[in-house]
């Protein structure tokens, strides 16, 4: 979901890349649902493993309670955002992290863009 907001709201003033240290093998459908609501289709999307080279190649790491399995690089800045995992849960236990993970993408582009409005 965070990847997804970021590159609908950012387009492509930022580089989003996603990934996840056990993903599972497809897209959560409640996630998918409750992201369609909003206008944003993931349909489509895969889940993927977190690389070495995908953390090394990025300037910001979000990791949602990874720990130890997320690689940890000097010079790159690490926030972890603590969110419910949607994991097995339906679409109206989704929608609050949803609206909750779109609250804070949207401050990181405003961190990552200062004064731009566009």
């Amino acid at each position: 979901m965070a990847a997804a907001f970021l590159t609908h709201l950012a387009g492509d003033r930022i580089e989003v890349r996603s990934a996840g240290s056990a993903p599972a093998d497809t897209v959560n459908p409640a996630v998918v649902e409750a992201m369609a609501e909003v206008g944003i289709d993931i349909a489509a999307e895969t889940p993927k493993i977190l690389t070495i080279e995908a953390v090394q190649a990025s300037d910001v790491v979000i990791t949602m309670g990874c720990g130890d399995a997320c690689p940890v690089f000097p010079g790159k800045t690490y926030l972890d955002w603590k969110l419910d995992d949607p994991a097995g849960r339906g679409t109206a236990a989704v929608r609050p992290i949803r609206d909750d993970i779109r609250t804070r993408v949207q401050n990181l582009i405003t961190e990552l863009t200062p004064g731009d409005r566009a």
